[in-house]
């Protein structure tokens, strides 16, 4: 069998690329912060608008949003921002789309961030979510029909909890360019190894190939069919092929590579954009029927 990366790219996006490229250019390389201080000049105010959920002792804020009539499904989403950055609030109108969209209820999760609440902070907030859920999706919203997903970090958070609850009911996970190998030993994870985000995440753990940091070295027997879209510039597209292989060898991966496409993409208003959101809206409608 002979593969490149093409084989992983509709042709029909090439009708696009010229589009994102003057994006691109316009708006030039966007980097994060290198420190603290940098870091809470960036950080957004934290909205309104939570509800508090519990399970197994543990709380965490999460923002809901239903869609009109009976739900199809839940969609659990963790929002992106290195572990450090974003609120849930962010999200609020992709989550209100696909709520109007798919006709699901979204839940976003608020997270812990970094570094005032290092690993393992989130995965834990994320894992108490996905309890709650799956303890209340049905009283609360009529369907027991759930799927989970996230946007760069939440990206891995969803990873990560699919690892941590192997008896988990979800019927599939979306993976927007997420960051699987955070020790900086692969070759993928080299490529990233000196961001700010990664000593602020995990610079305090012994050992940052456990796969709740870095999920390329877990198990991956028992992940539920995977949506995982990427861009072809984004730093992070080595590290998504890596997964998606791993992920191959045990369990179904659906790889979605857009082109000329940098981290983050898919909140962008373009053409390219507007495709990779379809895809994944038609993905997860698929998964809940």
């Amino acid at each position: 069998m002979r593969l490149s990366l093409n084989d992983f790219m509709d042709p029909e996006l090439a009708r696009y690329v010229e589009e994102v490229r003057t994006e691109n250019a316009r708006r030039g390389i966007r980097r994060g912060p290198d420190n603290l201080s940098e870091l809470r000049e960036m950080r957004p105010a934290t909205l309104g608008g939570s509800t508090t959920v519990e399970a197994n002792g543990r709380r965490v804020p999460v923002r809901i949003h239903e869609p009109q009539g009976r739900p199809n499904g839940v969609y659990l989403h963790f929002h992106g921002g290195g572990f450090y950055l974003g609120v849930t609030a962010q999200d609020d109108e992709r989550d209100r789309r696909l709520a109007d969209a798919l006709g699901v209820v979204v839940v976003g999760v608020e997270y812990r961030l970094a570094p005032e609440h290092p690993w393992p902070a989130a995965p834990d907030d994320a894992e108490t979510a996905a309890r709650w859920l799956i303890d209340h999706a049905e009283e609360l919203f009529g369907t027991r029909r759930m799927v989970i997903g996230g946007f760069s970090a939440g990206a891995t958070l969803a990873v990560t909890t699919l690892l941590r609850l192997r008896d988990h009911p979800f019927a599939g996970a979306v993976l927007q360019f997420g960051t699987y190998d955070l020790s900086g030993l692969t070759p993928a994870g080299r490529r990233i190894a000196d961001e700010y985000f990664i000593e602020a995440y995990a610079g305090q753990a012994p050992d940052r190939t456990v796969p709740d940091i870095s999920p390329v070295y877990g198990d991956l027997r028992g992940l539920p069919p995977l949506l995982m879209v990427v861009g072809a510039l984004d730093v992070v597209l080595e590290d998504n092929l890596a997964m998606a292989a791993r992920v191959a060898a045990v369990s179904e991966v659906d790889l979605r590579v857009y082109p000329e496409s940098l981290h983050g993409f898919t909140n962008r208003d373009t053409e390219m954009a507007r495709a990779a959101r379809g895809d994944i809206e038609r993905w997860l409608a698929a998964r809940l029927s």
